[in-house]
């Protein structure tokens, strides 16, 4: 069953499931329609480091904030470096990034905050999104995982970070796998099978023989396993089935569109209003 929502006025996919249970959530993923930028970044583009004109970025910025219910004011982000560093964000970080790529939180793939208020985003035009939610703690993260990511553990480290701030146990934590490319689509060759093979018991789940001598990669699947090696219960992982290089409608894909492209974002925040309250 596909986790993600699909709401067209908004033109998110939104983790229906939390969202219904915890009131004031707002957790979810971005398509490519209903915004304001021109081809190949056509339409709502969000990132601001692929070549598009950064006022269209900003306006395109703006009205996902508004249709998530946030103030412009609470879209925070890091620097994506396809790096394992994880950052927790404070009410004295909130904003950053929002207008500027030098103003993003430093080197961090991954942000986390129990703090109402700040709407955590990251972006994507094939990565892996991941979504932590510790229910007790009411402590949220996002984890921005490439093959680079994957292989250096980057949802591990997450759940470590989470462990040692607010006690999360792994038998609690709700996670969730957004859309991304998928094994149908993402070959890889030996230089990343050598990181791959190994990584985590039964990765082999994770790989299909390719194209003379290369392989196709399901690096959902693979943190999906790591994370279960770490003691996080399979039935609390949800996961999407869409692939973002199949879904030209939908998605923005840096290895479909041969690099220029726009990026969507996955996003996670109380609002104000009512954050930590299961529904």
């Amino acid at each position: 069953m596909e986790a993600f929502l699909r709401d067209e006025h908004s033109q998110t996919l939104h983790l229906n499931e939390w969202e219904k249970r915890f009131s004031g959530l707002a957790a979810g993923f971005t398509m490519r329609g209903g915004g304001h930028s021109d081809p190949p970044y056509d339409s709502l583009n969000l990132g601001l480091h692929v070549g598009d004109d950064p006022v269209r970025v900003r306006q395109n910025r703006q009205v996902l904030a508004s249709r998530l219910g946030f103030p412009f004011d609470a879209w925070t982000c890091g620097e994506q470096l396809h790096g394992t560093a994880v950052r927790r964000v404070t009410s004295t970080q909130r904003g950053a990034g929002r207008d500027l790529l030098d103003t993003a939180i430093p080197a961090a793939d991954g942000l986390y905050t129990d703090e109402p208020g700040v709407l955590l985003i990251s972006y994507y035009a094939d990565c892996v999104p991941i979504y932590f939610l510790d229910p007790r703690s009411g402590a949220v993260g996002l984890a921005h995982a490439g093959w680079k990511g994957t292989v250096g553990r980057i949802a591990v480290v997450m759940l470590e970070e989470l462990t040692k701030s607010f006690g999360t146990s792994p038998d609690q934590l709700l996670v969730a796998i957004g859309p991304a490319i998928r094994a149908c689509c993402y070959e890889v060759d030996e230089r990343v099978m050598e990181r791959v093979r190994g990584i985590t018991s039964g990765w082999e789940e994770s790989v299909m023989p390719g194209n003379e001598g290369r392989y196709m990669l399901d690096l959902p699947q693979l943190n999906v396993q790591m994370l279960t090696d770490c003691g996080v219960l399979a039935e609390h992982i949800s996961r999407s089935g869409y692939c973002t290089a199949c879904r030209t409608d939908l998605f923005f894909s840096h290895r479909r569109d041969g690099g220029k492209t726009g990026r969507m974002a996955s996003y996670i925040g109380w609002r104000e209003e009512g954050a930590i309250k299961q529904g």
